[in-house]
């Protein structure tokens, strides 16, 4: 292929870490890939280790919603779409707390912590530590919030944001049966850490590509950054510069004053990363340019010309902009 976009995520050399359990996955029930970062290490590019984890899932019938808070949906209709949009049919989502009894068997069981023990040499997310960590790190802390979020529509299983853990299964079971609401909650699948391969960010182009190896972009966690929002803006940029290549037209690079995707590319590839990178709003020196009221007045134009809205949509935003600036 003229040109690749490699979104590996926690694939690479991938290794979970349950307590003592260890073993190589992507993710939980997905094979790492070794061969890929095999190839990349041949390339004599300069790699390192990162780790993340995820909180454990929990059954949604065996939860008890009533020892929560409740919090519904935001009425939005914008959100961040040009035209009005409604959502329907929305599910709320709750908040409970750890407490001291929580703290009390995290603290009795920490030495049993992969991490403690010197298991895990991948680097963490210092924005979303493990609560084994958050206890640690702050002790006068006497409870932690729990973002407890439905996995879907659909799904009978719900997302306990806040309590990430590389503990044992039966610790985890204890203390998350501390938890208000969780008393008998039932856990479908573990929490765990897991490390990975990140290739260092400062070895690519502005426009994702790789120095010496042209052709080859890539897009997300292999940069060494953490979450969703960060590899989707990396991916559209990459994938809009693989395409860019191919068709022979001149890259297309974000500025700095133009989008929070602009900084958070240009602090990779000119600072690399020591940990993964999350994007702040405190990050952007010209922050009140960067609003969401003017997102599309100021990313339009460029939009339009790589081809990725319509004619009518340009239309549209040139009718605004003309209103506004009458």
């Amino acid at each position: 292929a003229p040109t690749v976009v490699l979104t590996t995520g926690t694939f690479l050399n991938g290794v979970i870490h349950i307590g003592p359990e260890q073993y190589k996955a992507g993710r939980r029930g997905e094979n790492a890939v070794t061969g890929l970062a095999e190839f990349l290490y041949s390339l004599n590019l300069n790699m390192g280790r990162l780790k993340t984890g995820t909180p454990p899932r929990l059954r949604y019938d065996s939860v008890d919603f009533s020892k929560m808070e409740q919090q519904e949906s935001h009425d939005l209709p914008y959100l961040f779409e040009f035209t009005s949009h409604k959502v329907h049919n929305t599910l709320p989502c709750h908040i409970t707390h750890t407490n001291e009894t929580s703290h009390e068997v995290i603290r009795r069981n920490y030495e049993q912590s992969p991490a403690t023990q010197g298991n895990i040499t991948g680097k963490p997310p210092r924005y979303c530590p493990s609560i084994e960590d958050k206890v640690r790190r702050f002790p006068d802390k006497s409870s932690h919030q729990i973002f407890v979020e439905p996995e879907g529509k659909n799904s009978q299983e719900i997302y306990p944001n806040g309590i990430a853990t590389s503990m044992p299964r039966d610790v985890q079971e204890e203390f998350i049966h501390t938890i208000p609401g969780f008393e008998n909650a039932v856990i479908t699948q573990p929490s765990y850490a897991i490390e990975y391969d990140y290739v260092a960010p400062n070895q690519l182009h502005e426009t994702l590509e790789v120095q010496n190896v042209p052709g080859l972009y890539l897009a997300g966690q292999i940069n060494g950054t953490t979450g969703y929002e960060e590899a989707a803006g990396q991916g559209i940029i990459a994938g809009i510069n693989a395409a860019l290549r191919v068709q022979g037209r001149d890259p297309y690079i974000m500025n700095r004053n133009e989008g929070y995707i602009g900084i958070m590319i240009n602090d990779l590839i000119t600072l690399g990363v020591d940990e993964p990178y999350r994007m702040f709003t405190s990050r952007a020196e010209r922050r009140l340019l960067l609003r969401q009221d003017n997102a599309f007045t100021r990313l339009g134009p460029v939009g339009y010309e790589l081809g990725m809205i319509s004619h009518e949509r340009y239309k549209a935003i040139e009718e605004e902009i003309k209103t506004v600036n009458t």
